[in-house]
């Protein structure tokens, strides 16, 4: 009988084992791609999930996880802790496995380094994610590649980031998350008037008002938005929380289905760190079975 119970309690620490085992094989790799658009080699980071093969024909749903303003393609690994999060949603079945790409669209050095994910002066960043880097990532990797199966979301420059590609875009994304997002910015204050490398991304961001593009959206272009789901999240202190709600009750206004969250907190990574465990399994629902 001993005997017998300590093979029934081996048995389960074995297969308790092994069910374990794949969580410790997903790995985040940092890459880079060449563009002849930007003039510059780009990196970026990649969350490959257990299993991963790259000699296999097996093919992955992929989410775009953008950064915010004085951010880098580290900032999910390192301050976001996103792979935690990842293993351990995947490991509870509330997120499938997906390949995660963190592109680089900024430095801390915000006034002598362009940040931001829009075409500006001598930075054409959004022609060269929709022409060079999306493309090559997605043959250089295990990536379905549809609509279907490609969801963006990211935090404060990153949520805005996400939102207007997904305007501008519809036809690529089967859902948006913006963690509070700089949709907009009307406040072009006096500080800014030295034309530096801030001051440009604070333009681009106010020239690709996500507002103001629900405000001039016809219906044709309504239709095409209702094709990808949204979802905005912030903070009850956050200072960019009035964005989000506007853009919430503009879309309702259009019947361009959305959700918004306010939940507990500010502009943190403490509160962006929570906000994975609502847009992961919220990109993962969206993609095609």
């Amino acid at each position: 009988m001993k005997k017998l119970i300590f093979c029934s309690l081996l048995g389960l620490f074995l297969c308790a084992a092994a069910a374990a085992q794949p969580l410790r094989n997903s790995v985040i790799n940092t890459d880079n791609v060449q563009s002849s658009i930007l003039g510059e080699q780009v990196d970026f980071n990649v969350y490959l999930p257990a299993g991963y093969d790259a000699s296999s024909d097996q093919t992955y749903p992929v989410i775009y996880l953008l950064h915010g303003l004085y951010g880098t393609n580290l900032d999910w690994a390192t301050t976001g802790h996103m792979k935690n999060v990842v293993d351990e949603l995947i490991a509870s079945g509330e997120l499938r496995k997906v390949i995660i790409i963190m592109p680089d669209a900024g430095d801390n050095d915000v006034r002598n380094v362009q940040n931001g994910y829009f075409n500006m002066p001598d930075r054409p960043y959004e022609d060269f994610f929709f022409q060079e880097f999306l493309p090559q990532v997605e043959k250089r990797y295990h990536i379905v590649g549809d609509k279907e199966h490609r969801a963006i979301m990211g935090l404060s420059m990153g949520g805005g980031g996400s939102t207007v590609y997904s305007q501008r875009h519809p036809d690529m994304f089967s859902s948006c998350y913006s963690m509070s997002g700089w949709l907009d910015n009307e406040d072009m204050t006096a500080k800014d008037v030295p034309h530096d490398k801030l001051y440009i991304v604070r333009q681009s961001v106010r020239e690709h008002s996500a507002l103001d593009f629900i405000d001039n959206a016809d219906e044709e272009t309504v239709a095409k938005l209702r094709t990808v789901k949204w979802f905005f999240d912030c903070g009850d202190d956050d200072y960019l929380l009035k964005l989000s709600v506007d853009i919430h009750f503009k879309m309702n206004e259009k019947g361009i289905k959305n959700e918004l969250r306010v939940r507990d907190g500010w502009h943190s990574w403490e509160y962006w760190h929570t906000a994975l465990r609502l847009a992961l399994p919220f990109a993962s629902r969206n993609f095609a079975l």
